[in-house]
């Protein structure tokens, strides 16, 4: 199979020829839709979005009128605005659509066109299929396969996390259980057919049904529970629901950064991946909030990284200065309050008077010589 992260995928995507129709193949609720969308705004293009399964041929091809000489067929609207100006055209569940319509859309693909009518030369076509053999879904012709370039979607937890967190879609309490139990994300693979189970799509919407009923921090609600249920089934929201439950025991980004002093017995106590939560949190608390950090905010960050293990130290700082020149200033701050601890990771310290002196593990191995 050709499988590609989401990461990977947008890269290539936003370089392929606008001519080339783009096919995703993945199982349901991975995010294929939301993916065409990411790839559309890197474009700057609105999406016209369908669903062919539930298009019929008019649907697709327009209805015919005469001037009473000649037939004519007339364009439906999206189809006719993705001929007049640039679009992104996503042909969703297109193996679920009748023969009638994927011949269609075989046109658009093979031709860039329908009926006569042109899609705009900077129009871009994508499609999408569910491609796991338990679904009911029509064999796609070789010869329309052909003409698009595939590719089997697999995203990893990163991608959707990342996603979440930077789209603002998803509420911070979903995507930190994720962050910590990734097994929870999609859907087990020895789930029954029709059983409730989670994956990307439905975590989305549960995180949507709790912060629109007010509930989203409040998991001793008695709607919490049942409404958690219908989306990611039991044992997804039982492991949910203690989660956030226990999650004042855990600290926020802006506890570390202003009141580090009253966190750091919480700190102590947390483990690995807890403390992974920690720092996405406290980066996303700074890089959102901050432009640079005053005298307390930065002491506090440097007792944070002197608290966390080595490895958990380059993280948090790779995570704090990923901005790059678009925060220049905040990522001068860090350097001034945390360098030290970073340089301790690979054995060396901070200072003209380290300049050309090798890092601990050298001098030890030159000195067992």
């Amino acid at each position: 199979m050709t499988t590609m992260s989401i990461k990977t995928f947008l890269s290539v995507a936003a370089k392929l020829p606008v001519e080339t129709s783009v096919l995703l193949r993945g199982n349901h609720g991975i995010g294929k839709s939301q993916v065409v969308r990411q790839v559309a705004r890197g474009f700057g293009l609105p999406v016209i979005d369908r669903r062919l399964s539930q298009m019929s041929e008019g649907d697709m091809i327009g209805l015919p009128s005469t001037d009473g000489e000649v037939t004519r067929f007339n364009p439906p609207d999206w189809y006719k605005n993705a001929c007049t100006k640039p679009m992104c055209l996503f042909l969703d569940e297109l193996n679920r659509a009748t023969p009638e319509v994927m011949q269609a859309a075989f046109q658009v693909v093979l031709d860039r066109e329908l009926n006569g009518w042109k899609l705009h030369p900077q129009t871009r076509v994508f499609a999408a299929i569910n491609s796991a053999s338990s679904y009911t879904v029509n064999e796609v012709d070789p010869a329309l396969l052909d003409r698009f370039w595939t590719i089997d979607l697999s995203p990893t937890v990163e991608d959707w996390t990342t996603w979440a967190r930077e789209s603002g879609a998803v509420h911070s309490n979903v995507v930190d259980f994720i962050a910590g139990n990734e097994k929870w994300l999609d859907s087990p693979k020895n789930a029954e057919p029709g059983q409730v189970s989670p994956s990307r799509r439905s975590w989305e919407r549960l995180s949507h049904a709790l912060v629109s009923a007010g509930i989203a921090e409040a998991p001793n609600d008695p709607l919490f529970y049942p409404m958690c249920l219908g989306y990611v089934g039991t044992e997804a929201t039982i492991t949910f629901h203690g989660f956030v439950k226990t999650i004042d025991a855990q600290v926020t980004g802006e506890e570390i950064i202003n009141e580090y002093g009253k966190v750091k017995k919480k700190i102590a106590k947390l483990g690995q991946e807890k403390l992974n939560i920690a720092i996405e949190k406290m980066a996303d608390y700074v890089t959102k909030n901050l432009t640079t950090l005053t005298e307390e905010q930065g002491q506090n960050l440097r007792s944070f990284f002197k608290d966390l293990p080595a490895e958990l130290r380059v993280a948090a700082w790779s995570k704090l200065t990923s901005s790059g020149v678009e925060k220049l200033d905040l990522a001068r701050s860090v350097h001034k309050y945390c360098v030290d601890h970073i340089l301790e990771v690979f054995g060396t310290k901070a200072g003209p008077e380290s300049v050309g002196t090798p890092p601990a593990s050298e001098k030890k191995k030159k000195a067992g010589k």
